[in-house]
């Protein structure tokens, strides 16, 4: 596997180093954190952000938790590490790998009786080392569906600094550029430019030219007939091939389908909630109006609001394809769907 040169997330053996996102491209800062309280506040403001990134972040907050409490209190801290991951869920709703990583971790801590510190770790990077091998998996899967291709749109940012490396949808586009030259076109990504300051970023420190647009641009584009395929992550993906993305996603999808551009979903199966039939019980997080509004309108008195969800919700009926470790599933549906279970 090729050595990237961007990590998100880097355990030291005694704390997790977290890329602070919110300072790129312009500062590249790592904080270090020691606790299950540290890594909660680094996913609800952002530092960590992207569905696999989260959920492996907080399986190391999980670690944390107990290495602090195995030593201060050994007759009850199983339940105090449990009271830190109902913390930890509750950092960002929407993103399923969140509660996948806790529950997997919460087996973990129950099943352990010899060395649980120990247990807890390699749990967490078994975690870590299967969404990589899992990213590596789906960029080739991806790259074998697009085939060759002119030029291919992304959204937010699905690469390394949203995984545990390589990428979901970006690894995808890693796998087509390693294979033919191909041009990248990536939106802004608004309210949060994740497209303009972390994935033209990422790309260009792997050596992918890529071309930032506006995200208002993007019919545009697939009108000038510059683009084959729209590649995208997902935070949570219902039964059915719904899916939960970072919002303008439904947009792309509808521009996509209007232009004959093909529309491919990348995420692994962690990233599936079984639970819900539909994206219609998909919980989308609302954010703090003030990070949309510009400062002046934030006094209590001002007229002025904002609507700020982080996500929406592309129907299944308009994806060409979901990509994941498992394989692939063309015109998802109820039934195709579930073909990865």
């Amino acid at each position: 596997m090729t050595k990237l040169t961007v990590q998100a997330l880097q355990w030291t053996g005694n704390a997790l180093k977290v890329l602070d996102q919110r300072q790129l491209p312009e500062t590249v800062a790592y904080d270090m954190y020691d606790d299950a309280a540290g890594v909660t506040e680094a996913i609800a403001t952002m530092r960590v952000r992207g569905a696999p990134a989260i959920g492996i972040a907080a399986a190391y907050g999980v670690v944390l938790s107990a290495y602090r409490h195995y030593h201060a209190s050994p007759d009850d801290w199983r339940d105090k590490v449990v009271v830190d991951m109902a913390m930890l869920a509750q950092s960002r709703p929407t993103a399923v790998n969140l509660f996948t990583a806790l529950a997997t971790m919460g087996q973990a801590l129950n099943a352990s009786t010899g060395n649980p510190l120990a247990d807890l770790l390699a749990c967490a990077e078994r975690i870590h080392a299967d969404d990589v091998s899992a990213n590596h998996r789906m960029g080739e899967l991806g790259a074998d569906v697009i085939g060759q291709v002119k030029g291919i749109l992304t959204h937010c940012n699905t690469g390394a600094l949203a995984t545990g490396g390589y990428g979901t949808a970006l690894g995808v586009i890693r796998s087509v550029a390693g294979r033919q030259t191909v041009a990248v076109y990536a939106g802004e990504t608004r309210p949060w430019l994740q497209g303009a300051r972390l994935t033209v970023w990422e790309l260009a420190q792997e050596g992918i030219p890529v071309t930032l647009i506006a995200d208002s641009a993007a019919a545009w584009l697939m009108k000038s007939g510059a683009v084959d395929w729209v590649v995208v992550g997902a935070d949570r993906i219902a039964a059915n091939g719904d899916t939960a993305n970072k919002i303008g996603t439904y947009a792309l999808a509808v521009l996509a389908r209007q232009h004959g551009v093909k529309f491919m979903v990348v995420a692994p199966t962690t990233t599936i909630d079984w639970g819900i039939q539909s994206g219609a019980e998909i919980e989308i997080e609302q954010r703090d109006a003030r990070e949309l509004l510009p400062a002046c309108y934030h006094a209590p008195e001002s007229l002025i609001s904002a609507w700020n969800p982080v996500f929406d919700v592309t129907p299944a009926a308009l994806v060409t394809a979901i990509v994941t470790e498992r394989g692939v599933v063309l015109e998802p549906s109820e039934t195709t769907m579930g073909n990865l279970r």
